[in-house]
């Protein structure tokens, strides 16, 4: 649709004429809306689905992933042969497009390898020009060529692997054999394709990265115009006598006017509310006698075409200017300011996390029921327990990781469970987080529920880019039109390692705004969260504490319903001095610190957080501090990590500095990775004596006579 092109070209807000994003993303970011204004899903089998694009470069090779292994599944898994919207028995194949440049990056590599030991209806378009923007191939590529440089992937007999192709971009006849046959081995065979397109010209250069006359010879640049697609394909069909010279430029001459009258609706349908806006901010604004607002109105008008941000900024101009005025002017004014606040909030600012009868907020709270003998067990049986209840309940749940299958993960969390419920349901995979979540993505995107493990929080930085471009950014970049309902799972916080005992929360909180963050204190939290996660259509991480999958902890005799509401603290202990707040695994530090300043005479109030991304949506900290007063944030983060978005949280947006009778307080771990060994762990991160020491110092600041210095 030309005027959709255009719309999206001109940022057009209106999801009926730019549906791809609703003007959230530049020309070329095509995406179909594979969900209903509800957010319920579409029937995917009856539509050309094109899966939101992105511009980092190889960003979209790990949801293409998943997105050919969704079909791979949907064929092997017989629990889910049955009729749904998703899938004609796996029959679907996933269509990627990259340039020859950006197989460069690492995520292409590791794509394309997963691909070839998933054995997965993918097929892959390279499409080679010979230049990464003004850097030659040479630079790129070794030898020269992808297709080349990916020989070793070639299937042979005997062996796993992916299909390769090389063909001319000029070359219409053997473009059509070429990708015929590469379907076909994709459809039937379930084996991942590459067609490296070679010879491709760029007529207009890079974007708006400039011109390539800057650096491409004149003989090149003379080469593409002659070898330029249109051109071949013109002189194809005139050897073939398909139609006539002159038929031909009646075709693009047609063209040519076609796509210049759609330039103009889509532009004069874009500028339409705009005008009106403008137009409805004059009526108001020539009602007030003052010159200066008058000089705004002036200005307003002179502009035959404007922009919502000149508009927006007249309306508050004229609202700083008659401030301290009482009128009916003003209160129009006012009126029509909070408006269209609103509306533009709708159409730049939401759908940050889904807007649709499933999302968290609607999700209630469950607690857990426990039988009369309490029974008492290793944390790790509870989350390996449940995760066989929801196996169980959705056939549609997958889980899949490094050490996920075979022996039931690192700390034995899903001991059994590929035994009991197959391996296309928990599996192994190679050391690749990256696509581990990008296949999660993908799959994700097609109706399935997948819970992808990455094995330590530390090695989530592999997979953060596409978390924090793709997964976090779904919902709001196609403004409520496609989903993908990943679950995240890891493993973090303090044991004894400096790879393996990180919490770089703040990173990840400001990096995934649109994924909830999760950090259950102990495994019947985490459990919890699980149940709640797959009973919406969010996206999340969840951080296990690495520490605490031996502790003991009352197995719930309700496997798979308990739930935890994301975004609700819980209380853990009452005080009256102080506010302790936490989460993950120091919770049971900072429990184990009040009881000894119970001893001082300090009564602290413990909060754990329990999520970081939904925080605190009832302002129970808020209330706590009502009774205390005093505020100290605990975390294993850097100085300034999640810390300060904690203390954001709570002075700013819950005004709590109107409670506090003692500067707010942190208490965080050191500026540098954990060192080794339980020695340390203490010297790295904060310690239970830090704890006590750190409200002690609070205290005494406060109260010197009752509480004398320690040191």
């Amino acid at each position: 649709n030309v005027e959709q092109f255009f719309a999206q070209l001109y940022a057009h807000t209106d999801i009926e004429a730019e549906p791809a994003s609703g003007g959230r993303q530049m020309n070329g970011h095509y995406a179909t809306r594979t969900l209903h204004p509800d957010g319920t899903w579409k029937d995917l089998k009856q539509l050309k689905n094109s899966s939101a694009d992105i511009s980092p470069t190889a960003s979209q090779m790990p949801r293409l992933l998943g997105l050919a292994y969704a079909s791979k599944f949907y064929r092997h898994n017989p629990e889910l042969q049955k009729e749904n919207p998703f899938s004609e028995e796996g029959n679907e194949i996933a269509f990627g497009t990259i340039g020859d440049a950006s197989t460069s990056e690492g995520m292409f590599w590791e794509t394309m390898n997963a691909a070839g030991v998933l054995g997965v209806p993918m097929l892959m378009s390279v499409w080679d020009d010979g230049h990464g923007i003004s850097v030659p191939i040479q630079y790129q590529t070794t030898k020269r060529s992808i297709s080349a440089s990916l020989k070793g992937l070639q299937r042979e007999e005997g062996t796993n692997g992916i299909e390769i192709f090389r063909v001319k971009a000029w070359d219409y006849v053997k473009l059509c054999l070429t990708y015929e046959e590469a379907a076909r081995i994709a459809r039937e065979e379930h084996i991942a394709v590459l067609v490296h397109v070679e010879e491709c010209t760029q007529p207009q250069g890079h974007s708006t990265s400039g011109s390539h006359e800057r650096y491409k010879s004149a003989e090149r640049l003379q080469w593409e115009q002659d070898y330029d697609c249109i051109h071949q394909f013109r002189k194809w069909i005139l050897d073939k006598q398909l139609a006539t010279a002159e038929e031909l430029d009646a075709i693009a001459l047609e063209s040519k006017q076609h796509v210049k009258e759609a330039r103009k609706r889509a532009w004069e349908a874009f500028q339409m509310s705009i005008k009106a806006e403008q137009q409805s901010l004059a009526d108001l604004l020539i009602q007030f006698e003052e010159p200066e607002i008058q000089e705004q109105y002036a200005g307003l008008v002179a502009e035959k075409e404007t922009e919502r941000r000149a508009i927006m900024h007249t309306a508050r101009r004229a609202l700083l200017l008659s401030r301290g005025r009482q009128s009916a002017q003003r209160e129009s004014l006012l009126q029509w300011y909070d408006a269209h606040m609103a509306l533009n909030e709708q159409r730049y600012d939401s759908h940050l996390y889904s807007a649709s009868a499933q999302n968290i907020e609607n999700v209630q709270a469950i607690s857990p029921v426990y039988s009369s003998e309490n029974r008492q067990v290793d944390g790790r049986e509870i989350l390996r327990d449940n995760f066989a209840a929801l196996l169980e309940k959705y056939p549609e749940v997958i889980i899949f990781g490094e050490d996920s299958g075979k022996i039931g993960g690192v700390n034995q969390g899903l001991e059994g469970l590929q035994s009991r419920f197959g391996e296309h349901r928990v599996f192994d995979t190679a050391i690749r987080e990256c696509t581990i979540v990008g296949q999660g993505i993908g799959m994700a995107m097609r109706g399935l529920r997948p819970i992808a493990e990455i094995q330590y929080l530390d090695y989530l930085l592999y997979a953060l880019q596409v978390m924090s471009d793709d997964l976090a950014t779904v919902q709001y970049r196609t403004k409520g039109g496609q989903k993908a309902p990943l679950i995240i799972r890891t493993r973090g916080h303090r044991l004894e390692g400096i790879w393996h005992s990180g919490s770089p929360m703040g990173m990840i909180i400001n990096a995934c705004r649109g994924i909830h963050i999760c950090t259950p204190r102990n495994m019947t939290q985490a459990a919890g969260m699980y149940n709640a996660l797959l009973a919406c259509d969010e996206p999340a991480l969840i951080i296990e504490s690495l520490n605490g999958y031996r502790l003991k902890e009352a197995r719930p005799d309700n496997m798979g319903e308990f739930k935890v509401k994301p975004g609700e603290c819980e209380i853990m202990r009452e005080g009256t001095h102080l506010t302790l707040v936490t989460y993950g695994s120091m919770v049971r530090m900072a429990l184990e610190a009040a009881s000894i300043l119970s001893d001082l005479g300090i009564d602290v109030e413990v909060v754990d957080l329990q999520t970081l991304l939904p925080f605190d949506n009832t302002f129970a900290i808020a209330a706590s501090l009502k009774k205390t007063s005093r505020l100290l944030v605990l975390d294993e983060d850097v100085p300034g990590g999640a810390s300060a978005y904690i203390l954001q949280k709570i002075i700013e947006e819950q005004q709590a500095y109107t409670l506090l009778d003692s500067a707010p307080a942190t208490l965080t771990a050191k500026a540098h990775r954990p060192a080794y060994g339980s020695d340390g762990d203490y010297f790295s991160k904060p310690s239970i004596d830090d704890i006590v020491e750190r409200v002690y110092e609070v205290m005494h600041e406060a109260d010197p006579n009752n509480y004398p210095s320690i040191r």
